[in-house]
């Protein structure tokens, strides 16, 4: 399947650089897949969609303010940037970095607050792996010096970083937010808990490639990223119970689908633990454990747009987006959202 056939324009003043006033006050495109009918509502409305009995499924990951920069020290020069990518063990970590010229094995840097990196190897992907030459822990440090790692589309930093993490996240590991996540509040909550829904978490810490387009021309030929997840014990039982009763499951962004995806099993059971998937979700895709799904509008050309389109169909999903951009709604990961039922 070519990748342009996920194509399409948005103007650019549609580019969402700050978050609603209100989380839950950002619009709501809704589009019901059996009536194929489309409504234009606030994220505030969401509960009404739901049935007494039904599963919600968000993903809990943390975002690490994953981007730093070197100071001035015997070692180097100030200004480097280091973006973290993921741990690893004893004090070791991979990063992107710039410029990569200086970053070659055995090249030193010292990070804010005095900690010095050291250059360990060059991976394939251009990645560095880093390690902090006092055993002290990568994520840690980011946490208290480094920055939130906007998207570049974000080119305004009027926000408070704490706009761009959900109200339930807790595990820190992702370098960009779930952002179908980032229009929860309290009152939503309350609001679906008096209806009767379960809420349960899965983890799935994001990584930079699921907001990379696709760069081949057939979907066939890209290679997906690697990402971690988690699902506890207690999803999984939530899972089989709201099944069992004949409840729907709805998913709380991309994320959480590949998540319930890749760790459902052939008796429709949720595998619990951690785990990593790589799975590429497109059209011709059977769902198995994702009735419904909440989503921002996202990159033309990326996995993610992609995944909707295996959800909703390729035509309707291009068209939803038309509806969006005819009625001026904000995209991208402040922007506003979607709910497929």
């Amino acid at each position: 399947m070519k990748t342009d056939l996920f194509d399409y324009y948005l103007p650019p003043e549609l580019i969402a650089q700050t978050p609603s006033k209100e989380r839950s006050g950002s619009r709501l495109l809704v589009y019901n897949r059996s009536t194929d009918k489309v409504e234009h509502r606030h994220f505030s409305d969401i509960s009404e969609y739901f049935e007494p009995g039904d599963l919600l499924i968000v993903n809990s990951s943390r975002v690490i303010p994953a981007r730093i920069h070197t100071i001035e020290s015997e070692y180097s020069t100030a200004g480097s940037e280091i973006f973290f990518i993921k741990t690893l063990d004893n004090g070791r970590f991979e990063a992107m970095v710039h410029p990569g010229k200086k970053f070659k094995p055995g090249k030193k840097h010292m990070l804010p607050g005095g900690t010095v990196v050291e250059t360990e190897e060059v991976l394939e992907t251009g990645l560095r792996v880093l390690k902090t030459l006092d055993g002290s822990d990568p994520v840690a440090i980011f946490r208290e010096k480094g920055e939130m790692p906007l998207p570049p589309y974000i080119t305004s930093r009027e926000s408070s970083p704490e706009r761009y993490q959900t109200v339930y996240s807790k595990e820190e590991g992702s370098v960009a937010a779930p952002t179908a996540g980032l229009h929860f509040d309290e009152k939503v909550f309350a609001d679906l808990k008096a209806k009767g829904v379960k809420i349960a978490e899965v983890i799935l810490h994001v990584g930079l490639g699921t907001f990379k387009p696709v760069e081949v021309d057939d979907l066939d030929n890209h290679h997906m990223h690697e990402e971690t997840f988690f699902v506890s014990d207690e999803t999984s039982k939530l899972f089989r119970e709201t099944r069992k009763a004949g409840k729907k499951i709805w998913a709380c962004g991309t994320t959480s689908v590949r998540t319930l995806e890749s760790a459902i099993d052939e008796n429709g059971e949720l595998r619990t633990g951690w785990s990593s998937t790589s799975c590429f979700i497109k059209p011709g895709y059977k769902f198995k454990a994702v009735d419904h799904l909440i989503t921002n509008f996202h990159l033309p050309k990326s996995t993610l747009v992609v995944l909707v389109s295996a959800f909703a169909g390729r035509e309707k999903t291009l068209a939803l987006y038309e509806e969006a951009i005819k009625n001026k709604y904000r995209f991208y990961s402040f922007g506003d959202s979607m709910l497929l039922i």
